[in-house]
């Protein structure tokens, strides 16, 4: 995953098709629609939950505790 993949639109990565599907944005929306949504995944491999992009990673630490 070090080259430039598309996120959006017909030609999305698959990996990104499937966090937004299973994971949808603000009201619904699948679309990223900015570099730094983040998307944290279980130990099994799950989405379990979407942050915009205005999210700090600090404010991730509880979660992402809560899962280990």
């Amino acid at each position: 995953m070090f080259s430039k993949i598309e996120v959006n639109g017909a030609n999305a990565h698959p990996l990104y098709k499937y966090l937004k599907d299973a994971k949808p944005g603000l009201l619904g929306t699948e679309a990223i629609k900015w570099n730094f949504t983040k998307f944290l995944i279980g130990k099994d491999g799950e989405p379990v939950a979407r942050y915009a992009p205005n999210t700090k990673p600090e404010d991730l630490e509880a979660p992402i505790r809560k899962l280990l």
